[in-house]
């Protein structure tokens, strides 16, 4: 990885080096509320169990720290709060500095597990928000991470993951315990928003990818537990602001009414038309997300807190597009040069996504070892898409000779046709939810219960219609009157009430065994069905391995989905409300290791697991849209092996890498097609079906590879910085993935018969310190005073220039015969960001 510090010194050739020894000075005085010499406070170093030094009875210290890399002094006192306080220092310096204890007062927690069983939950990856930051892609979102560690990313420009062969809606998202929802039309790429997640705002990132706990809600796949940030006395009000050429943000945070409230408060805009507009698809884009997010607490009793937390967020996206060239090599044994396709557009499509939540939540502490949650949310979601899209097309043999007038063009039509695609859909879904949920702590059992009541209000107006001209007839081509090639026209409005629970018990059976075990209940008014779900899962670290840390973990139990609006909607628009949940039976187990090397940390996970799944309800990927069959009628398995490696590579500088390997497939009820044979018995195909049928057989599809099967994941997120100043850094990040299936739009025997090839991205950022954290040399009129550090990154977008496919494009040649043209993702990008913090 050195050979990417010299890529930093190269760039960073205008900045100064600092000068790297051993040792500097810290001294200061320590005072209390009134301003008075503290005598006997504690000063030690962060990471180091004893203290350095205390103060005299003039309140004053003096300590020699190691130089060149970040120090963090603690200060205590009895009966006072623990301050801290961060530096940087170069050889010899000496630092002067004046602390204020504030004596302590009870802050209630909110409702979390306290048995410290990072380690011992099944699926668990705990994501530092910090790396979201620092990861160079588009998106720099905490999915953005799941996406390499745990995830298979079909593109760049979403934030949807899939986790051991689920589609996105198998995935739950908390944020301080409310479930939050994301847009439900949208198509999953250049149209989708900001994450609701805003890593500034955030504390931990917990996500299980299986054998998940009882106390998580009715999904498949996935948890993502998010905490946001409750500031305290030593953080004290700070904030953050960042502008980039793509993101732009910031977020304050801080103590109000003697510290009894806080706030955690951010505001971010996202513009990617510099990055659509590298597409292949030229045009006018005119994409904006923008959102609003609050955290607030109070606590006006020791026993009692108050939280409330908001979101509004509105995405906008507007595109006139004005024409597609795109080229392909050979898909068909018919040709064997390249093959174009050029697009002629008129018209636009204009989306408007709005996004709001509202939850308030009371914990209140009745002893020291029982607290209860109440909790009330409101979430909406209203969602307009509109398009009216023309184009014409011309396909054929596309001309490389740059030596020839006729360069890039279509010299040889083999296709030629107009389709237009209209749409006027309009989706309105409020969700309102009142929960109740509590924890005991009494030995060794931590017992966690809830329940919780919803009400689902869904208004869908859907009119869609798609007409396609193709050699001179349009599709289909039938008799009588003119046919859309597609058309649906559907209005819905749906009231469902859930009513869902759960208890749960964790046990400690001596310091090397840990046991949970647990229950879900959930049941509806749309189709009443009754929902039980048992969940187990139990860790162990062998006796005889004193000297390894390792820990053995195993989970089995049954996860169920009811259904929710999207999955209920047919292609054809209609809605069924009798629809199932998906029921699936999960196991999984594996090893947990810790070790070091070198003085470093570093952990090896590994897992494996087996989905067995029935009542599926399947799925097509029409170009980046997901459209559900609205039926029962698949069943399904996965089955496959994770490996993650984490640890410090480079020192004091977090990587991970990831590997995976995985097989899942679903069975659909009734999928089969005729074989037709001709007097010979001789199958007719279509370059022999003018011949007469003399026979058919029924066969049967059987299973296929469902649409997020991706047999193989890897990806690496690496840190590392200059061997002699860390104030310049590169981060790293690699996804590659093996071909997925792509289906054919209303074909049985073809169903995802084509294969996306593999994807490959490579994204690397640059970082530079403008501003340290020392402020003693800064005047007292100088603007950045108040600054704690100031970044400058140089990041680099799809570094290899890899032409990624995200899906195809289905053309028809004069003769009928089809061919496949790929629609490709973004190319190379360059991106500059301004980080403070202060």
């Amino acid at each position: 990885m050195r050979i990417y510090s010299l890529l930093i010194i190269f760039i960073a050739t205008s900045f100064s080096l600092f000068a790297q020894k051993k040792t500097a000075t810290i001294s200061g005085l320590v005072v209390d509320e009134q301003d008075k010499p503290m005598a006997k406070v504690s000063v030690g170093i962060l990471g180091k169990q004893a203290a350095v030094s205390t103060t005299n009875d003039s309140g004053k210290f003096s300590i020699t720290v190691p130089s060149g890399k970040a120090v963090a002094l603690v200060f205590s006192y009895s009966g006072y709060n623990q301050q801290q306080t961060n530096f940087y220092l170069v050889n010899g310096e000496e630092e002067t500095i004046t602390i204020q204890m504030v004596k302590g007062s009870f802050i209630l927690q909110d409702v979390v597990v306290t048995n410290k069983a990072e380690r011992t939950q099944t699926g668990l990856i705990k994501i530092n928000p910090k790396l979201a930051l620092n990861n160079p892609t588009p998106l720099s979102s905490i999915e953005s991470m799941i996406q390499i560690f745990a995830g298979s990313a079909r593109s760049e420009l979403t934030n949807q993951y899939s986790i051991r062969g689920g589609s996105f809606d198998e995935n739950l998202i908390y944020v301080n315990d409310f479930e939050v929802y994301r847009p439900y039309l949208i198509r999953n790429g250049q149209q989708e928003g900001l994450s609701f997640i805003n890593p500034e705002m955030t504390r931990s990132v917990n996500f299980f990818n299986g054998g998940f706990q009882s106390k998580y809600g009715d999904k498949m796949s996935s948890v993502l537990d998010i905490t946001y940030k409750k500031p305290d006395t030593i953080s004290g009000n700070s904030g953050s602001a960042y502008i980039g050429l793509l993101e732009q943000g910031v977020h304050i945070e801080g103590l109000l009414a003697k510290n009894k409230a806080t706030y955690n408060i951010g505001f971010r805009n996202r513009n990617l038309k510099g990055l659509l507009g590298s597409q292949e698809t030229k045009g006018n884009y005119v994409p904006s997300s923008t959102d609003f997010q609050a955290y607030i607490t109070w606590q006006p009793r020791t026993k009692l807190l108050l939280e409330l937390l908001a979101n509004l967020g509105s995405t906008k996206f507007t595109l006139f597009p004005e024409e597609s060239k795109q080229t392909t090599s050979v898909f068909s044994p018919l040709y064997t040069q390249n093959l174009g396709l050029d697009i002629y557009f008129e018209g636009q499509e204009k989306d408007k996504y709005n996004t709001n939540m509202l939850g308030l939540s009371a914990t209140l502490n009745l002893s020291p070892r029982f607290k209860l949650k109440g909790m009330l949310s409101r979430f909406q979601n209203k969602e307009q898409e509109n398009v009216d899209i023309a184009g014409a097309y011309l396909f054929g043999d596309r001309d490389f000779d740059n030596t020839q007038p006729t360069f890039g063009l279509i010299v040889n039509p083999l296709g030629a046709g107009v389709y237009q695609n209209f749409s006027r859909n309009k989706l309105d879904v409020q969700v309102y939810t009142a929960s109740l949920k509590g924890t005991l702590e009494k030995d060794k059992h931590f017992i966690q219960f809830g329940n919780s009541f919803s009400i689902e209000k869904i208004s869908d107006v859907l009119k869609e219609w798609e007409y396609q001209d193709s050699a001179g007839y349009a599709l289909p081509n039938r008799i009588g009157p003119l046919s859309l090639y597609r058309s649906i026209n559907a209005r819905s409005e749906l009231n469902i009430a859930r009513l869902q629970g759960f208890i749960q018990d964790n046990i400690l059976l001596g310091s090397k065994f840990t046991f949970n075990a647990g229950v879900r209940y959930n049941i509806n008014n749309l189709n009443n069905e009754f929902l039980i779900s048992p969940r187990l899962g139990f860790s162990y670290k062998p006796t005889q391995w004193e000297k390894k840390d390792v820990i053995f973990r195993a989970s089995v139990g049954i996860y169920n989905q009811p259904p929710f609006y999207r999955e209920m909607r047919r292609p054809d628009g209609s809605v069924n409300t009798a629809l199932k949940s998906q029921k699936s039976y999960q196991v999984s187990g594996g090893v947990d290791y810790a070790f070091q090397v070198q003085g470093r940390p570093f952990r090896l996970n590994t897992e494996a697991y087996y989905k067995s799944m029935h009542d599926v309800v399947p799925y097509d990927i029409d170009n980046v849209r997901v459209r559900y069959f609205g039926t029962n009628s698949a069943k399904a398995y996965a089955y496959g092996i994770e490996a993650r490696l984490y640890g410090e590579l480079v020192k004091d500088a977090e990587s991970w890498i990831s590997i995976g390997l995985m097989n899942t497939k679903e069975n659909l009820e009734g999928d089969f097609y005729q074989k037709y044979f001709n007097a010979a018995g001789e199958e007719i195909t279509g370059s022999t079906k003018d011949q007469v049928i003399k026979d058919s057989v029924k066969t049967d599809i059987g299973w296929l590879r469902r649409p997020t099967d991706r047999r193989f994941n890897f990806g690496v997120f690496f840190q590392d910085y200059l061997s002699t100043n860390k104030n310049f850094k590169v981060s790293l990040s690699i996804i590659y993935g093996t071909n997925l299936p792509y289906n054919i739009a209303g074909s049985t025997k073809y169903r995802n018969a084509l294969e996306i090839p593999n994807y490959i991205r490579t994204d690397i950022g640059f970082s530079a310190l403008l501003l340290d954290g020392d402020r003693s040399k800064r005047r007292s009129h100088n603007p950045l005073r108040n600054f704690e550090t100031i970044w400058a990154s140089l990041e680099v977008f799809n570094l290899i220039d890899r032409a990624n496919t995200i899906s195809y494009a289905l053309i028809k040649d004069f003769a009928n015969n089809t061919f496949t043209i790929p629609n490709r993702l973004t190319p190379r990008l360059i991106n500059l960001k301004l980080v403070a913090r202060w």
